[in-house]
């Protein structure tokens, strides 16, 4: 359902920090007039941690409201089941098209705990919903064994695969049911992800690279072997330069000289560093300006 090229979207702020909706709303048309088939709102990449509630669920609508073309998968998730759920039915209300869910952070459940939490979820909606494996910020991994037995449930449509082993994406990907998806949730892997039988990715770097990212995604899935190694050559720096500090401060960083939000983020995530600011305008210098 969500195969292809998704954008986990910044919430772009203004000057004195609240939700920049302008900018929010020229962003959602630069990703589906440059190819993009997802948009993925108050994700990590979204600040979702920094916004209250009622902001959260306000991205969302704006995002619902101005996506003409691309479906819109909501992230809802939390580390409280019972906010998950909340969240997943404000979500649902508002029509969005699937969630993003993110597994328990900090509490570090186990892998049964796990599974419920995701049972519950699902139980409590009638959307679909994406799993969100992402070990280095929650604490705790989804092993390949429980996100098959999450798989098995209804309403449980793909999982966004951001644990950074590739051999665990193949055994979920070798062992899940019929059209269950394995998206890639890092950039620098939707390749290896995709020519081992993935479906896509959840892209940092497509918030200023769409185009560049939708294109290599489709040579990938169409079997181009040598366009998609040539595009992912040329995005690799960028991709380096994304994450040499915390997602999305670096992201916030380039979107911000391309006229999306004043680049502010909430404490505790700070601006790039000075020092880091010339590595990530070298690689915007080779590929968005190119």
């Amino acid at each position: 359902m969500f195969r292809g090229t998704s954008t986990a979207l910044i919430t772009p702020f203004t000057k004195d920090n609240k939700v920049d909706e302008e900018s929010l709303r020229r962003l959602v048309e630069f990703q589906e007039e440059n190819g993009i088939g997802t948009i993925v709102p108050c994700g990590s990449t979204g600040e979702s941690a920094m916004l209250s509630h009622e902001e959260h669920i306000h991205v969302i609508e704006v995002v619902v409201d101005h996506a003409k073309k691309a479906k819109v998968l909501a992230g809802a998730g939390s580390n409280s089941t019972s906010e998950a759920v909340m969240l997943s039915r404000r979500a649902e209300d508002l029509g969005v098209d699937g969630l993003l869910s993110i597994s328990p952070y900090y509490v570090k459940p186990t892998q049964e705990g796990i599974y419920l939490h995701f049972k519950a979820i699902a139980e409590s909606v009638d959307i679909p919903i994406v799993v969100y494996n992402i070990p280095g910020r929650t604490a705790s991994n989804i092993t390949a064994e429980t996100m098959l037995k999450i798989a098995g449930i209804d309403g449980i449509c793909a999982v966004k695969e951001a644990s950074g082993n590739l051999e665990q994406m193949k055994q979920i990907i070798n062992g899940r049911p019929k059209g269950f998806e394995v998206l890639s949730g890092d950039d620098a892997l939707a390749l290896p992800l995709i020519r081992c039988g993935g479906d896509g990715v959840i892209s940092v770097a497509s918030n200023c690279v769409p185009g560049k990212m939708s294109k290599m995604v489709r040579m990938l899935l169409d079997g181009d072997n040598e366009g998609s190694d040539r595009l992912n050559s040329e995005l690799a720096p960028l991709f380096e330069a994304l994450f040499i500090e915390t997602n999305p401060i670096p992201v916030k960083y380039v979107m911000s000289k391309m006229g999306y939000g004043s680049g502010g983020l909430r404490l505790p995530l700070t601006e790039l560093a000075e020092k880091n600011r010339a590595f990530v305008d070298d690689a915007l210098r080779s590929i968005v300006i190119k």
